[in-house]
């Protein structure tokens, strides 16, 4: 088809829980942003690496693969774009491991939509929040 040059982001929402990932595509897209949603990591994982989105809300806790796993694995093959991470049990070694593989930030669950679009304005604006 015929695409707008000036597309609109593209943001990766990744959770286990459909709730959760209708809420946040609903807020992203009411925002004007594209919503591409994932049940899980591995389903993400298999995303041709051309099509990595301007930025990723993933949960930490999810079967199979944890959100810092994912992350991990991004790394590890060299797909950089920043992660806000949200999880319902924040704990402090799992929020200095992901902050220090490059996440944008990390928040607990529930994140209100204010907080949400706060951060992910900023991490589209390519802002650092250190």
């Amino acid at each position: 088809g015929c695409l707008p040059m000036a597309e609109a982001p593209v943001i990766a929402i990744v959770d286990d829980d459909e709730g959760v990932r209708t809420t946040l595509a609903s807020l992203v897209r009411s925002l004007g942003y594209q919503a591409r949603t994932y049940g899980s990591g591995a389903d993400f994982l298999q995303q041709p690496s051309g099509e990595d989105p301007a930025c990723m809300i993933a949960d930490i806790q999810m079967p199979r693969m944890t959100g810092d796993e994912l992350q991990a694995k991004l790394v590890a093959s060299g797909r950089s774009f920043p992660i806000i991470f949200m999880t319902a049990h924040p704990t402090e070694p799992v929020r200095k491991r992901v902050m220090a593989a490059g996440a944008y930030c990390y928040l607990g669950k529930p994140a209100s939509g204010d907080e949400i679009i706060r951060h992910l304005e900023g991490a589209l604006a390519g802002h650092a929040l250190r």
